[in-house]
Order: C-alpha cells, then sequence, then structure tokens
C-alpha cells in the first residue's frame, strides 16, 4: 500500500500536466498574434459581477508568469489577455479565484437570461413570503393570545424557511465565495443579519419565546433584491449594442476566383486581393473598392446620411455599407478583423470597458462598511454578555445591531430614485435604458448633436416644385412610384400622381429611374443624366422630370429640423450646457444648419473621428451628451459620458444610447436632463436620509433599547421615508 501511493501521486501529477497542456493547446489556437512577440486571447468568465471581480482577476492574472497585460470588461464578462512566450495558465488562475472560464471562440450558456430568471424568482418568492407573515406579524402586534401567538410563529416560520433558503442563495453563496477567501462585502453582513435573526426567532419559536422576527428577516431580503435584480436587467441591456453590431457583420460572402467560378466562403476566410460580388440588397460584408458595376449605396452606417450615394468603379466600400439597386463586384483592401464594422465594434467594447467604474459602487464601500458592521456587532455581543450575564440578551442585542444597520435604506437611495425617474420619462415618452446613465446625465455640460435624423427629420422633404409645362408634376409623381429611391418616394408621398401606363421601366443606380410613354422617352433623376442641357436645371443638386431630354419640372429637397429642435437648443442654453454639432455630411448643409441654431459645427466626420472629439472634450473636463440616430454613431453613443437616440433611429443606435426618446419632438433631450439633475439631487438626499438613520439608531441599539423587531420596524421605517421622499412630484421646468 505504501509504495501505490507515489504511483498515484504520480498519476494525477501527469493528468494534471495532461491537462494543463491540453488548455495551453486550446489558448494557442484561440489567440492571435498582436506583434511584438506577443499573443492575445479573450476569454469568456460569466460569474464576473462587480468592480471587486475586475480588480480581482486584474491583479491575480498580472501576477502570472509571462502576462504582459490582462483588462475585463464588466458588461461583456470577458478578459482580454496578452502573453509571451508559452501559454500562461489562465483558465487555472481564473478557476482558483472561484471563476470559471473558457475561450470566447467555445460554446457560450445562455447564463445572463439563467441569472436573470433566478433573480426575478427570488425577487417574487421574498415578496410573496414577506407579504405574508407581514400579516400575520399584524396579528401578534395587535395583542394576540399566548397560543394565537405561538401558532402564528410557527405559520411565519413555516413560510420564511423555504424563502430565506431559496432567496437568501442569492447573498449567502456570493457571502460564502468572499468569506471563503478571506475577503468581505456587502453580501456578508447582510447574510449575518438574515441567519442570525431567522435562527434567533426559531429558538424563540421553539420556546415559546414572546417575539419572533421572521418578518425582518424575508423583509430584507425582498428589498435587498429589488436593487440586485435592477442592476442585472441594466447590465444586461448594456450589451444589446455589441450583440447588435455583431449581427450586422456578415458571416459569409460570394467570392469569384480566377476562373470566374462563384463560391460562399466565410468572411474570416477572405483575403485582401479576392474579389466578392455583392447583390442588390446585401451589406458589403469587408473594405473593398468598386471593380465593375453601378450602385446606389446607403452609407448611413458610415456618415449618418439617409441619402443615397451613387458607387463608381474605384469608390471605396466600407463594410456594413448596403447595397441598393445594383450588383457590384469588388477587390477586398482588409481582412475581417480591419473591417469598418470591426473598428466600430472594438470601439464600442473599449468604451464600455472604461465606463465599468460607474457600477456597483457600493462593493467598493463595503470594503470599509462591512467589516465595521461586524466588529460593531461582536463588540455589542461581547460587552453585554460581560456587563449583564446574560448570552441571550447579548444576541438578541448584537442581532438588532445587524438589523439595524443592514443597508436596506442606502441600497434602496439609488435604485428607487432611478425607477421613479424612469417611470415619470416614459410617461414623458422617455425610454430610459441604463440607470447609472441617469447620474451621468446630471453631470454633462456639453451636448453634441448629430445632423440628419437627429436634429434634422431622417427622410427628405419635398419642399419645392416647380412645372414647366402643365401635367407634368402627376407624370412625375406617377414615374417615382416605380423607384425606391427616398427622393423618390417623398415626390409620390406629396402629389397626387396621374394615371398613366408607363412602358420599358428601368432604373438606373446613382442616376434616376427611365420609362417610356408614348413612343417618348421620360426620366426622373440626376439633372446631368435626365437632360440634354443639364444647365437648363440651375440646381446640380435638384431631381429633374424631362421627356425627350427637354426640362418639364423640378424638384428639391431637404430634410426638415426635427420638432423641438431650435427650443431644445435654446433650453439646453438656458440650463448652461455647450451645443455643437459633429456630422458625417457635407460642409455646407451642417454649417448652415449651425449658422441657423447658433451651435458650433464640425463636419465629414468619420465615427472614429467623432469618438475623437469627444474624447478631446473629455481631455479638457467637459462631460458630453450624445445625441445622435445612425449606426455610424454607435461608438459615439458608448464613449459620450451619456446618450440619447430617437426612436426612429437604426436598431444599433438605440441600442448603444442610454435613452430613446419615442415622441418627435427633440426637447425630450432637455426634459431628460432635467429629470436626471432632480433624480442626482433625490439619491444625494436620500443618501443622507440612509446615514442620518444609521448615526441616529444604531446609538440606541447598542445601548440595547432597540429590539430585533423594533430594528426591522425601523430599517422598514427608514426605507420607506426614502421612498416618500423619491416619489415626490417633479414639476418639470421645460418651456414651450
Amino acid at each position: 500500500m505504501a509504495s501505490g501511493m507515489p504511483i498515484a501521486r504520480s498519476l494525477a501529477e501527469v493528468d494534471t500536466a495532461r491537462r494543463r497542456d491540453q488548455t495551453g493547446a486550446d489558448l494557442m489556437i484561440a489567440s492571435a498574434s498582436v506583434g511584438g512577440g506577443e499573443r492575445e486571447v479573450e476569454l469568456v468568465a460569466p460569474e464576473i459581477h462587480c468592480a471587486g471581480c475586475i480588480a480581482r482577476i486584474e491583479r491575480a492574472l498580472q501576477a502570472v508568469p509571462n502576462v504582459t497585460r490582462a483588462r475585463v470588461n464588466l458588461s461583456t464578462k470577458r478578459v482580454r489577455v496578452r502573453w509571451r512566450g508559452h501559454p500562461p495558465p489562465l483558465i487555472e488562475t481564473l478557476a482558483g479565484l472561484g471563476f470559471s472560464a473558457h475561450t470566447a471562440d467555445a460554446p457560450t450558456p445562455p447564463a445572463e437570461d439563467a441569472e436573470r430568471r433566478r433573480l426575478v424568482r427570488a425577487l417574487a418568492v421574498a415578496g410573496f413570503a414577506a407579504g405574508n407573515i407581514m400579516l400575520l406579524s399584524v396579528s401578534v402586534w395587535s395583542g394576540a393570545s399566548e397560543s394565537t401567538r405561538i401558532l402564528f410563529h410557527w405559520l411565519s416560520g413555516l413560510i420564511a424557511l423555504p424563502a430565506v433558503v431559496y432567496s437568501g442563495a442569492v447573498f449567502f453563496v456570493s457571502a460564502w465565495r468572499s468569506v471563503r477567501r478571506g475577503q468581505t462585502n456587502m453580501d456578508v453582513p447582510i447574510s449575518i443579519g438574515v441567519l442570525t435573526a431567522f435562527g434567533l426567532s426559531l429558538y424563540e419559536t421553539f420556546t415559546h419565546g414572546a417575539h419572533a422576527y421572521f418578518d425582518a428577516a424575508v423583509m430584507l431580503l425582498f428589498f435587498l433584491l429589488i436593487g440586485r435584480t435592477l442592476d442585472h436587467v441594466m447590465r444586461e441591456r448594456a450589451m444589446t449594442a455589441v450583440r447588435g453590431l455583431q449581427h450586422m457583420m456578415a458571416r459569409s460572402a460570394l467570392v469569384i476566383d480566377d476562373s470566374g467560378g462563384e463560391r460562399r466562403i466565410p468572411v474570416d476566410q477572405i483575403e485582401p486581393g479576392m474579389i466578392v460580388l455583392i447583390a442588390a440588397g446585401e451589406r458589403a460584408p469587408l473594405n473593398a473598392s468598386v471593380l465593375e458595376g453601378a450602385s446606389d449605396l446607403d452609407l448611413s452606417l458610415v456618415s449618418g446620411e439617409s441619402r443615397p450615394v451613387a458607387a463608381r468603379v474605384g469608390d471605396t466600400l466600407w463594410a456594413g455599407a448596403l447595397n441598393l439597386t445594383g450588383p457590384l463586384k469588388a477587390v477586398v483592401r482588409a481582412p475581417a478583423r480591419e473591417s469598418f464594422l470591426a473598428d466600430m465594434l472594438r470601439m464600442m467594447e473599449a468604451a464600455e470597458q472604461g465606463r465599468s467604474s460607474y457600477r456597483r459602487i457600493a462593493d467598493r464601500a463595503a470594503q470599509l462598511y462591512a467589516p465595521a458592521v461586524h466588529v460593531l456587532a461582536l463588540l455589542t455581543l461581547i460587552g453585554w454578555w460581560a456587563l449583564a450575564g446574560d448570552p441571550h440578551r447579548a444576541i438578541t442585542i448584537a442581532v438588532a445591531v445587524l438589523i439595524i444597520t443592514c443597508p436596506c435604506a442606502l441600497g434602496l437611495a439609488v435604485p428607487m430614485a432611478h425607477i421613479a425617474a424612469a417611470r415619470r420619462l416614459f410617461d414623458a415618452g422617455v425610454l430610459v435604458k441604463d440607470g447609472a446613465a441617469l447620474e451621468r446625465l446630471a453631470e454633462i455640460d456639453t451636448a453634441i448633436f448629430d445632423k440628419t435624423g437627429t436634429l434634422t427629420l431622417p427622410e427628405p422633404q419635398l419642399v419645392e416644385a416647380d412645372e414647366r409645362v402643365e401635367g407634368a408634376l402627376a407624370q412625375a409623381s406617377a414615374l417615382a412610384r416605380y423607384s425606391a429611391h427616398p427622393n423618390a418616394r417623398a415626390l409620390a408621398a406629396q402629389i397626387v400622381p396621374a394615371l398613366l401606363s408607363f412602358e420599358q421601366v428601368r432604373e438606373y443606380p446613382g442616376e434616376g429611374v427611365e420609362a417610356v410613354l408614348e413612343g417618348v422617352r421620360y426620366r426622373l433623376g440626376r439633372p446631368d443624366w435626365a437632360l440634354a442641357n443639364p444647365g437648363s436645371a440651375d440646381d446640380e443638386d435638384a431631381v429633374v422630370f424631362s421627356r425627350a431630354g427637354a426640362l418639364l419640372a423640378r424638384f428639391r429637397f431637404e430634410q426638415r429640423l426635427r420638432p423641438g429642435a431650435e427650443e431644445a437648443v435654446a433650453e439646453f442654453a438656458r440650463l448652461g450646457v455647450a451645443t455643437e454639432i459633429v456630422s458625417g455630411d457635407h460642409d455646407e448643409p451642417v454649417h448652415a444648419l449651425a449658422r441657423a441654431l447658433a451651435l458650433r459645427s464640425y463636419a465629414r466626420l468619420t465615427p472614429a473621428q467623432k469618438v475623437e472629439r469627444l474624447k478631446a472634450l473629455a481631455a479638457t473636463g467637459h462631460r458630453t451628451l450624445m445625441v445622435g440616430d445612425g449606426l455610424n454613431d454607435a461608438p459615439a453613443l458608448r464613449t459620450a459620458h451619456a446618450s440619447m437616440a430617437a426612436a426612429d433611429a437604426t436598431d444599433i443606435g438605440r441600442a448603444a444610447a442610454d435613452f430613446v426618446f419615442l415622441r418627435p419632438s427633440l426637447l425630450a433631450a432637455p426634459e431628460t436632463l432635467i429629470t436626471a439633475r432632480v433624480t442626482a439631487q433625490r439619491v444625494r438626499q436620500n443618501i443622507a436620509l440612509a446615514v442620518a438613520y444609521n448615526i441616529l439608531a444604531v446609538p440606541l441599539a447598542v445601548a440595547g433599547l432597540v429590539t430585533p423587531l423594533i430594528a426591522a420596524i425601523a430599517m422598514s421605517a427608514s426605507s420607506l421615508l426614502v421612498v416618500a421622499n423619491t416619489l415626490r412630484p417633479v414639476r418639470s421646468l421645460v418651456r414651450g
């Protein structure tokens, strides 16, 4: 037997080494070279949930040999690690910290949905139990007979037991993980208070004591689970923009080989120099240049402009640009990891990573708060045991201290204010997607607007129709119905069409639409294409209608101001907020609009340049609100201190923003700012109330003047005080 022990140990060591080699091989496969002899891998760690997790993981991984950098993203729950040389034991290190991890290319279970369902179920169980126990407790408080009191205590215990076990597990598991590693967090005093109150209540029930505190234990769980659930939902929503952008990225493309054959291959296998075919209605899969064909492109992803742009041979195609009207052959200029969409995704993730410091500040405060509560309760227990010589009384007073110092009011101070603000804004037509953004919005001193779709309406409007020949407007409207071009749709919607039967209708990408009527050729489109003498249109940006090359009618389209735009800019000025425009549109329309609204303006900006503008403002101490709508605004929306988008914005734009306003008026932006400032004030008031409560209540509990039941009532009363302050009405200050 003695000789068998080294063999078993040796086999275990061999198995560990084999698994380590397999893990190292997996890391090499999943990693990519980043130059300078370094490789980078992305790991998924679903159990990351707070700022404390980030600090522990980054500190531990930085200490691993060969690791040069480790960064944790709280919302994506991913860890990016760079190293040199042999693959380090990253997954093993994370496992030692209590975090299961796998490479990002491995199948990921829907952990977020499961966690949300678990929190909601725990909240429902705690709420049901708290309501029923409170009904029983009211009878006891009102002077029930001894037999009734004993019965109700037993019934309360039977209701509380499953609630404490099931709902309390949310806090107990977190507290145990922290204590097991010699650390503490806010869940530790919560767990001690709940378990001690429940245990003491069981003792009182078994001994037919006068007091039981099941209501205190379960109510504490119910209130704290409200905040925990809201926090989780808001963090989960923060990832919708990144996921939406990932869905926009093409998975495959049709590649034309040297022999002229076509085959569809994954985008990540396409290399620069390959030729791809992009059909009408498809998005460009990679950055490329047009080799053959002509079409109209929807570049809202790139510049934010809804007006289609003509694409010709030699023009650049950015990944994500939507091909509208004709097939294109293009030569790939950059691999998938360097495409326009990939750059946007990296910018959004980097911005989200930088904002993680705003989340879960309470966990940092717990590093001081939790030990102080523990020490205070322990000293109270020792002191009363020594003074009174009665361990039961000493334990009862110590439990009262734990309950009365439980941070219920403090935990409600922020989420309740956010809930009330979210409801008020919803009634005003504004959706709040990130509660923490209310705090950030209250701090802004600069508002940045995109132009098209934000300060102006997204669809073009017909502002001038010059009819040179009677009946030409109705004829032009009839021909416009054959085109899907935004200008053609606006024309068809504004003018009643004639009842005509055009023949040989054909749309020329980037030019216009052509048809034959009674043997005569009609055209609706660009002047240099539709007219024999383009100079007769007097405006190269106009849309003209011609017959056999002769001008019949001329149309001019503009994007009109969004309702409330002028008033919103004036209201921001009244609130002390500077305003400016950043747009991907051409100089003249941007600067003209800026002059009309008295704004500073920046034109022809790419998404990266918009982000740089925001970073430059942040570097000088400014905190910005970004109001945008397009896919091209998504990185800026994620980078800004706070962000807002209209309901008619693109899916990615709405997902990236902290707020979405549903009504057409831009006055929703200053209205939201005022609400955010009032909410920040209420949060400070709530925190002050919670602190004042503890200053008054804790000495009474330590002095033995408060029973656990009174402590639970006082704790609940402080919570109700916070709720009442939060729900005080707010009068809108927006004028107009």
